[in-house]
């Protein structure tokens, strides 16, 4: 279980639009890519599109990995499937709130029903602040 200060910590740092490095299996290979990534309750959201080859990686092995200010950690990708489906609407409502500066400039198309959100639900991950290196274990 993680204490109140690391979970202050982490919401401080990624309860927001968070630039955050994603790593996928490519076959034997890993693959990385920059992320806008939202952080709540031990889970990383993003909004991508289901066919981009970060899913492709996914659908074959959905372990992966992220990276973030002094932030490292593990976790299982999950398809949460289409962003405007009524399962998703609470979280959906939160994404566009977050990434209000950026999510309308023509990038997302949210009639597609590829758009997908991608949840990274943490497994283990190692957070540094003031000097501290704090070993983390999610979902205990």
């Amino acid at each position: 279980m993680l204490s109140e200060q690391i979970k202050t910590i982490l919401n401080e740092r990624f309860n927001k639009d968070a630039l955050m490095a994603l790593a996928t299996i490519n076959g034997a290979y890993p693959s990385v890519r920059t992320v806008d990534a939202y952080y709540e309750d031990e889970c990383f959201y993003i909004i991508t599109h289901a066919l981009s080859n970060k899913m492709k990686h996914i659908d074959h092995n959905p372990h992966v990995a992220l990276s973030g200010e002094w932030f490292s950690a593990q976790g299982v990708a999950i398809n949460l499937g289409y962003f405007g489906k009524d399962e998703n609407k609470k979280i959906a409502d939160k994404l566009m709130k977050v990434f209000y500066s950026w999510i309308n400039n023509g990038h997302n198309n949210f009639a597609d029903k590829n758009t997908i959100i991608l949840c990274i639900k943490l497994n283990n991950g190692v957070l540094f602040s003031n000097g501290t290196r704090y070993e983390l274990t999610f979902g205990i």
